[in-house]
């Protein structure tokens, strides 16, 4: 299909299948009285233009100030929702929508919906999420007052580039609520979130799940309501953050825990066979007791990410990756027992070897950073050799084929 094919060049094929290739336009809602009427007589405005059977669709979360009342007067259908918060709104719109094809977007009126032509040549196009882009650096525009400068400059910018490297996501506006799907598209992603991070969850989902994701560049306007808005900046970027790296146990464990070890095991090793100096720093016993700390703790920190990438899996909250699942083919219980019990007896044989230097001192006084350096890699190798060893178990546990 041409990729630049407007509704128009789309019209014969749509017309077609005009029955299966219904559109719902969902907004969800709670005291939007001032502009809801706006937004529902423009996207009322767009079916007809675009001539393609849809629904306007209202999925309010306890309005009180009337706009349940208007909404139904301009000829929308409603549903309402009695579990608070921005997914759950949008979740219940989604499950009750009639529409094959659904544009969702927020009823403050800054986003146009007489102006859906791009996303609905995408999803004809096969896309199956279509994302608006409303910063300018993906073609989009911002009016002015449209968007506070910490979302503009930081909020955003910021968050979209990590989704982009946490989950190699395609989009520049990770978090533009005007956005247009297929409903089978949104029963594959399985979404849980009840708040304002259903959106990340939606874009994060979808690109794990390989879906196919489009971006169209679209205009911010200034809400046109006087009440402040739902959203509280710092309070719903912390949740979305927090949703990207609980969904990342690749950059929220192994990528710090890696780090930690390889400064910890690479530096300490240096320091085992004695000081060395950088600069005007010298770095002898206390900082190879640093090191030590690191090793185990990046360790740990790994492990913790195996847990989480196997669990999050065999739940299916995680997609099946090669790399790990060559890697949990490799890491079986018996192997990681034969590498624990090698650790252990390295840190044995080492915390032995400290022993008979104490013993050829007459068990009294020792020089300080010889024994030092004797026993802190002894308690290191232990230490780890205990870690693999029932992490191992744990793993195995794991790893167990259950309903």
């Amino acid at each position: 299909m041409n990729p630049t094919a407007s509704i128009s060049d789309l019209d014969g094929e749509v017309s077609s299948t005009r029955e299966q290739l219904t559109i719902t336009i969902l907004m969800p809602c709670l005291n939007e009285a001032e502009t809801l009427g706006r937004c529902i007589q423009k996207a009322q405005a767009s079916l007809q233009r675009l001539n393609i059977q849809g629904e306007v669709f209202i999925a309010d979360n306890g309005s009180t100030d009337g706009s349940v009342e208007i909404a139904e007067r301009l000829g929308a259908r409603v549903v309402k929702v009695a579990e608070k918060g921005y997914g759950n709104a949008l979740r219940a719109g989604i499950e009750a929508a009639r529409g094959t094809w659904i544009v969702m977007g927020d009823a403050d009126d800054s986003y146009d919906f007489a102006n859906i032509e791009a996303f609905v040549t995408k999803l004809a196009q096969g896309f199956d999420l279509v994302i608006g882009c409303r910063m300018p650096s993906g073609g989009g525009k911002i009016m002015a007052g449209a968007m506070p400068w910490k979302h503009r400059w930081l909020g955003n910018p910021v968050l979209s580039c990590i989704g982009r490297v946490f989950f190699r996501c395609p989009v520049r506006d990770f978090h533009c609520g005007l956005r247009a799907f297929h409903k089978q598209a949104y029963l594959e992603m399985d979404l849980r979130t009840t708040g304002m991070e259903f959106a990340s969850e939606m874009v994060i989902k979808a690109t794990l799940k390989s879906l196919r994701i489009g971006e169209v560049p679209i205009t911010l306007y200034k809400d046109g309501r006087s009440r402040p808005p739902h959203l509280r900046s710092w309070r719903d970027g912390w949740r979305h953050l927090r949703f990207m790296l609980l969904f990342s146990p690749t950059w929220l464990f192994l990528v710090p825990g890696a780090l930690l070890m390889l400064i910890g095991v690479g530096f300490g090793a240096r320091l085992v066979t004695g000081p060395m100096k950088v600069g005007v720093f010298g770095f002898d016993t206390n900082t190879l007791l640093v090191c030590s700390m690191a090793a185990i703790l990046g360790l740990q920190v790994c492990l913790f990410g195996f847990f989480t990438r196997l669990f999050a899996t065999t739940e299916g909250l995680l997609p099946q990756q090669p790399v790990a699942q060559r890697l949990s083919s490799f890491l079986t219980l018996e192997r990681g027992l034969v590498l624990g019990m090698l650790l252990l007896v390295f840190g044995v044989l080492q915390l032995v070897g400290a022993f008979l230097y104490w013993q050829a001192a007459s068990f009294g006084s020792i020089s300080y950073p010889e024994s030092l350096r004797k026993v802190i890699p002894a308690v290191t190798l232990i230490t780890l050799g205990v870690q693999v060893v029932f992490s191992s178990f744990f793993l195995s546990i794991l790893s167990l084929p259950r309903k």
